[in-house]
């Protein structure tokens, strides 16, 4: 079974910055996305970036300019630093993964991970 598991949440003033990791296990793709999404209280979980097998990145309106994603293939582990964070920032935020078919993510996303308390106050 594919496992992740998200780590380096926590409680961060405004203005400040937090880097998350994500430890993906178990999957066999030879090509695939991992995403970051997040899910803020009484709202719907929302994409925030992702990263394919090939490098390539893509970043969702709220990071635009304050988030990057990246992966480390040598310790097989993919991160989401986030700078200049908001309150509304506020969320459990989650990582995901999924196969690619063509040049295009499976969606929706097969595998979650527990998710990561982010709260900036």
């Amino acid at each position: 079974d594919v496992q992740l598991v998200e780590s380096g949440g926590g409680a961060v003033q405004p203005g400040g910055s937090l880097r998350l990791s994500c430890a993906p296990s178990g999957y066999t793709y030879s090509s695939y996305c991992m995403g970051w999404f997040r899910q803020a209280p009484g709202k719907e979980r929302e994409g925030v970036a992702s990263i394919n097998s090939a490098g390539g990145s893509t970043y969702a309106q709220p990071l635009v300019g304050r988030g990057s994603v990246s992966r480390d293939n040598a310790k097989n582990t993919l991160y989401l630093q986030m700078s200049s964070l908001r309150p509304d920032d506020t969320a459990i935020y989650y990582c995901a993964l999924t196969p690619m078919e063509g040049s295009t993510c499976v969606r929706p996303y097969k595998s979650w991970g527990q998710g990561t308390q982010v709260t900036v106050s």
